[in-house]
């Protein structure tokens, strides 16, 4: 909106309620990294995706560990 119209950023931040320092600062990082700038930029079926690798890792660390100890217990037992 800033950028695309001859409208103050002033203006522009207390149309759409908010400070116009945080509009500077949201200005200045999307000119310095692009779209990158702000998070969720991903698809919710992405961060499904992302959520459920890092839940399988933690869920083969748990299995891993629980081989190691039934080992370790069945070779204590004899």
């Amino acid at each position: 909106m800033v950028r695309s119209s001859n409208v103050p950023a002033s203006q522009v931040a207390r149309d759409l309620g908010i400070d116009s320092n945080m509009l500077s600062r949201w200005c200045r990082e999307m000119s310095l990294v692009g779209n990158k700038a702000f998070q969720g930029q991903g698809k919710p079926r992405d961060e499904e995706m992302a959520a459920l690798k890092r839940e399988l890792i933690q869920v083969r660390k748990e299995r891993d560990f629980l081989r190691e100890a039934a080992a370790f217990f069945a070779k204590a037992s004899k």
